[in-house]
């Protein structure tokens, strides 16, 4: 590491809803050089596109500015500058809220704004149709330039997550735009704190090992304290709970990714050449990052409005499930055969025991979820045909709750286009609009060969167990398609599970994925592996495509199967 100091940069949100306490308690927990929110996902834009249908001058987290109210003398004070996306669809609109806040407290605050990811006003031209929104992942330079200009709060749009902290470390340190290694540092930071406690054991496969995480019960969030060379350090304020370890760290790595090269608008960031360490307690060292040229193009997200949808789950309990939910599919069917919605989807859970000890236990779930762009076929024609069986079809007929009107859903489309297409421009606190060039050096992005696989474990006799016993894993979303990243903590289990977990045998344990394509992408410095199946949650998820629509759980799915497993492994 460099011996310059590190700039400690804190995260206090992960998503649009995210612990409100969190600002105050980063603020007062220990030292800060700047804190950081992220509060924007896929199906975040498309809610704050509905609020700005409402009001023109809405499109922005407002949590955010209820958060400041609280904290922005605070940060003044104790010299933190704050840099998020809150701004969403309107980082203008939140920028001049945060100065009338400012000057309503009395702190002198100066408050800048980062702008020209919005493309609506010119998706047809761009060959995007007629989105709903259109926003383009912009880089850190913009965050760079209005720190430099003397800015305490930095309010963005959609900038990638890691933005949020290449920005502060870039500003702090005077990196260049070809400094690629250190920029693809502070993007791994970046990815590591940017969901807040989820770095400090929150969703952690061994959440329960105690010797690991003592206390989960209110978890700290996470600081990258990162140096002049790019590498880092990851922790949390002194006596908050949680942990930060090489796994926590290892598992937020895996989160939302696909290969090895993680591309981002200013840097690609190599992931296969991340190197963790323990640096002591609740501090893991990140080292060893390189990085590339960034892609010619930006992504862009694209959400519209896909149509309406309802749901309703019929509860079957005791003998005769298969029969009992074979009849009210039928009824139901029959019903709705004169104004049918486009998709109808049944799904049938067996949460039923048998000789169950309580009646929940004995009982079923069969969901199903219509969907249309006509309202009224997935409103009272749908309503109507679930509430005039509860008289006339199995024994035992309720649900679990009264079907209501239909919903609009929302559907995700990513999409690409040139950087040197989509402005970007930092807004400084005096009003100068200052254009912020795209990269000028840029490497098409492919994947890398895969590396050798390790010397396979010749184990002397195997256990069936779940996977979960030797191997964590983390899994989410990225549009329509999962990813379900699987590590293991020692080199034998490595040499086990590299060679044990193919695609073929992954198929096979979540037999959901078995018709879907499958990548599988080794990180052999992390002992880890990462799966993406394509298509799995449909249009992604604000169409509400499956029981887990953003694929949270799909790791845990997975862990929970069984396997044969090196006796010496467990």
């Amino acid at each position: 590491m460099s011996a310059q100091r590190p700039v400690r940069i804190g995260n206090a949100s992960g998503f649009y809803g995210d612990r409100f306490a969190a600002v105050q308690e980063q603020l007062t927990g220990g030292e800060l050089d700047y804190l950081t929110g992220d509060y924007l996902a896929e199906l975040t834009m498309l809610i704050l596109g509905r609020d700005l249908l409402k009001d023109p001058s809405r499109g922005y987290a407002r949590t955010f500015l209820r958060q400041l109210r609280e904290n922005l003398a605070l940060a003044k004070d104790r010299g933190v500058r704050i840099v998020v996306n809150a701004g969403g669809l309107n980082p203008a609109g939140l920028a001049d809220a945060v100065r009338s806040l400012a000057r309503e407290l009395d702190v002198d605050a100066a408050v800048a704004h980062v702008e020209g990811d919005d493309l609506r006003a010119r998706a047809g031209e761009l060959g995007f149709g007629k989105p709903l929104t259109a926003n383009a992942y912009l880089g850190a330079w913009g965050i760079v330039e209005c720190l430099r200009q003397g800015a305490d709060v930095v309010i963005t749009g959609r900038v990638t997550d890691a933005s949020l902290v290449v920005g502060p470390a870039a500003a702090h340190h005077g990196w260049g735009r070809e400094d690629y290694d250190a920029l693809a540092g502070a993007v791994v930071a970046g990815h590591v704190v940017e969901c807040g406690a989820q770095a400090t054991g929150g969703n952690y496969a061994f959440f329960d090992d105690r010797s690991e995480v003592p206390d989960l019960r209110h978890p700290g969030f996470p600081i990258a304290e990162v140096y002049a060379d790019g590498s880092s350090v990851i922790t949390k304020h002194p006596g908050t709970g949680g942990a930060v370890t090489v796994g926590t760290v290892t598992a937020q790595l895996l989160y939302e990714i696909a290969g090895a090269r993680y591309a981002g608008p200013d840097v690609t960031a190599r992931f296969d050449t991340i190197r963790l360490s323990s640096d002591g307690p609740d501090r893991v060292r990140i080292s060893g990052v390189r990085g590339e040229p960034p892609p010619p193009e930006l992504k862009v997200c694209l959400n519209s409005l896909g149509g309406y949808r309802n749901a309703t789950t019929f509860v079957l309990t005791g003998l005769d499930i298969e029969a009992k939910a074979a009849l009210v599919r039928d009824q139901m069917e029959q019903l709705l055969a004169k104004a049918r919605p486009a998709e109808v989807r049944w799904t049938l859970a067996r949460t039923d025991k048998p000789d169950a000890a309580t009646e929940e236990e004995a009982s079923a779930l069969l969901h199903c979820v219509v969907k249309d762009t006509d309202p009224a076929k997935v409103g009272r024609a749908f309503s109507g045909a679930a509430v005039e069986l509860a008289l006339a079809s199995y024994p035992g007929f309720h649900v679990t709750a009264p079907p209501g009107d239909g919903s609009p859903y929302g559907v995700y489309t990513p999409a690409y286009v040139d950087a040197r297409k989509v402005p970007h421009v930092a807004v400084l606190p005096d009003g100068a609009r200052v254009e912020i060039a795209p990269a000028q050096r840029t490497q098409e992005l492919t994947d890398l060969p895969e590396p050798e696989l390790p010397e396979p474990l010749r184990p002397q006799s195997y256990r069936r167990a779940p996977l979960g016993l030797v191997a964590g894993a983390r899994s989410g979303d990225k549009g329509g398609d999962a990813n379900v990243g699987v590590w293991v903590r020692t080199e034998a289990a490595w040499r086990w599970l590299a060679t044990t977990l193919t695609v073929d045998e992954f198929r096979r344990l979540l037999p959901e994925t078995a018709d879907l394509p499958v990548r599988r992408y080794l990180l052999p410095n992390l002992k880890a592996m990462n799966f993406v199946v394509s298509g799995l949650l449909g249009q992604g998820v604000a169409s509400q495509a499956r029981f887990d629509p953003q694929a949270k759980a799909l790791g845990e799915w997975l862990r929970s199967r069984h396997v044969d497993i090196p006796e010496e492994l467990l």
